[in-house]
């Protein structure tokens, strides 16, 4: 600890303005590269998510209507045992020996006809529903080949454009890096907070024309020439962005 204090020490005020003015050149120039992908990224990841939840869909389209199926292929079995038991209670009934089996008999018959009866009514309310669910399949099945079609194309434009800009971005990602390494962690953390706050993603910015260059609000006087003497990290009192000098500017762009 308190030998990261002496490190700190060590480091003057405008070698830590340098730094930091470093590593938001550096930062730009990666929101630069960012913005080429432009909504490509957001595009691929949406089109992803909504692929997903097609694929979801269709699993459980297709378990219902292998339900269905099943449902259909019991109805027909319980339709065939009650064919089968009124044929049976009809042989019987030819060698009855009293009415009260004949009643009887004719009770079970009317019992299995209405079987059959219900079983194909509900044959018939099962394949409307399959017949709906298959129409539904159909369709998921098509936007699922559009969409599918539609990544494929995005991805491949994002791919292109990462390829294109990858060694680049690798190499600015290195230097971020190592300039962030000589930089405080509070004064770090600090300049982090700012970009991602800023629409721009500028945290440190010199003062033009005698105004800030993130808000373009006046800077007095006094605190322009406390800027250019670089003894103090200074922020501007309206958008809290870091101040910097025009010389720090002119020089780090060498």
């Amino acid at each position: 600890m308190e030998k990261n204090k002496a490190h700190e020490a060590e480091i003057s005020v405008e070698d830590r303005l340098r730094a930091l003015f470093s590593l938001q050149l550096v930062d730009s120039e990666i929101d630069k590269i960012k913005t080429l992908r432009g909504e490509l990224p957001l595009e691929v990841q949406d089109l992803e998510d909504e692929i997903a939840g097609l694929e979801t869909r269709l699993g459980n389209l297709k378990e219902e209507v292998a339900t269905l199926e099943k449902a259909v292929a019991g109805k027909h079995n319980e339709i065939a045992s009650a064919e089968a038991l009124i044929k049976k209670y009809d042989d019987q009934q030819k060698n009855v020996r009293n009415n009260r089996e004949y009643d009887s008999l004719s009770k079970e018959l009317e019992f299995q006809t209405l079987e059959i009866e219900l079983c194909n009514k509900k044959i018939k309310e099962f394949m409307y529903q399959l017949e709906d669910k298959k129409v539904v399949i159909g369709e998921s099945e098509v936007l699922l080949n559009d969409r599918s079609a539609d990544l494929d194309t995005k991805r491949s434009e994002l791919d292109e454009i990462i390829s294109d800009t990858q060694k680049e971005e690798d190499t600015l990602l290195k230097k971020s890096e190592k300039t962030q390494k000589i930089i405080e962690d509070r004064l770090l953390t600090a300049y982090k907070r700012i970009r991602s706050n800023a629409r721009n993603g500028l945290a440190v910015v010199p003062v033009k024309r005698d105004a800030c260059g993130g808000c373009f609000n006046q800077i007095p006087p006094q605190r322009q020439l406390d800027i250019k003497s670089r003894r103090k990290i200074i922020v501007c009192e309206y958008c809290g962005r870091i101040l910097v000098d025009d010389e720090i500017i002119k020089e780090e762009r060498g």
